[in-house]
């Protein structure tokens, strides 16, 4: 593996990452910033509740490409100069931390859900179409988008180790950079269990669930 071509790849891939585009689309379209209501938090499900769906699905999708990117390109280029599934895995690990915590924004990001998948399509897109399916099936019968992320968090490792379409166990790199995106995705959504503890949590399309009693 070439250190230097890989070393520059991955600061790259994180340079990318820090682009938070909830916030770049929200300020180009006249929107208020995503981090001043709802969730604070800046990405696409928060967008959505300023109302406007154009600007959420196109957060959604630069964020998911920013993760998709510096892995396909990684895979399709990097032989060529010396980089190999190890510089996959971290290009695409940089690209997630840098949404987490992006350069450009003080260091605070998002939860990193699409820019997640976006880097599992760029693994496999078997692996991506899986996980999204995972997401659609669950929020559609449980009505929360945060359930819907978590349960993708903890079956995505499953599903790369099941797939047939690639060798996991010479791709160890790959493995460990899923299973430690997907520890950090659940620990994002922490103030989402406590929510759901609670009965506070906002369900997809019908406002804030009320609390039983």
């Amino acid at each position: 593996m070439n250190y230097l071509h890989s070393g520059i790849a991955v600061l790259l891939a994180y340079l990318l990452g820090s682009l938070s585009f909830a916030v770049i689309v929200s300020r180009l379209m006249g929107l208020k910033d995503p981090r001043s209501y709802g969730s604070n938090n800046p990405g696409a499900t928060n967008v959505l509740r300023s109302g406007n769906r154009k600007a959420a699905i196109l957060t959604l999708l630069l964020d998911g490409l920013k993760g998709w990117l510096p892995v396909v390109l990684i895979k399709w280029f990097g032989a060529d100069y010396g980089m190999d599934d190890a510089t996959v895995a971290a290009a695409g690990f940089a690209a997630f931390i840098g949404h987490l915590f992006p350069v450009f924004f003080k260091f605070k990001g998002g939860k990193g859900v699409a820019t997640a998948a976006g880097v599992l399509l760029g693994i496999d897109w078997v692996l991506g179409l899986a996980t999204l399916a995972t997401w659609l099936i669950v929020a559609y019968f449980s009505r929360y988008s945060s359930v819907a992320s978590m349960a993708c968090a903890a079956f995505a490792p499953l599903f790369y180790l099941m797939g047939d379409r690639v060798a996991w166990y010479a791709e160890r790199s790959i493995l460990l950079a899923i299973f430690v995106m997907s520890m950090l995705l659940v620990a994002r959504h922490r103030e989402n269990i406590n929510k759901l503890m609670q009965g506070k949590e906002s369900q997809l399309g019908f406002g804030k669930k009320t609390a039983k009693k």
